[in-house]
């Protein structure tokens, strides 16, 4: 599986589910189980890429906007979801978090942001496929500490001068 069909089918699965993160998931495992075992393994490759590769300070910070604050597994759920918000939506927002601000339509706190399930939709249709559990995938671990400068979430100053555009739309009010 090449990185473009990556992306269509957490697209696809993105808009037949409206964009609720569960039914996201739901649908995402439902297309998955249509795949052989190694194409869905090469699925979870790219995910798991993507999900380390958002692993950042700078988009933790972003969490804590968006989110009223961001705890180590919020910010998991995070990167899940933001990953399910597509190609587009997710290399802008590694590349500028405050691009976010543009790149969203909406953001609802009580539904938006947490993409648990999303990050085991490849584990579980593998399972569903194979009846074992996902093997190894080979990649390089997490590193130990977010890329980029680490910096404090609970100082809403900071946060609202690192992120101007996201606390100007999503900030506390």
């Amino acid at each position: 599986m090449d990185e473009t069909e990556f992306w269509e089918i957490v697209d696809s699965t993105r808009e037949a589910a409206e964009g609720d993160p569960e039914d996201h998931a739901d649908l995402l495992v439902e297309r998955l189980v249509r795949l052989d075992p190694d194409s869905v393994l090469d699925f979870a490759r790219h995910f798991e890429a993507r999900y380390n590769r958002a692993y950042r300070w700078d988009l933790w910070g972003a969490a804590a906007v968006l989110l009223g604050g961001a705890s180590d597994d919020a910010f998991d759920y995070f990167r899940c979801w933001l990953i399910g918000q597509g190609r587009e939506v997710f290399e802008g927002a590694v590349h500028d978090p405050d691009a976010l601000a543009e790149l969203l339509e909406d953001f609802d706190e009580e539904l938006d942001g947490d993409g648990e399930d999303l990050g085991y939709a490849a584990d579980e249709a593998y399972e569903q496929l194979t009846g074992l559990v996902a093997p190894d995938l080979g990649l390089p671990p997490q590193a130990s500490e977010p890329a980029g400068t680490p910096f404090g979430f609970d100082d809403d100053t900071a946060l609202a001068e690192r992120f101007p555009a996201l606390w100007e739309r999503f900030g506390p009010v």
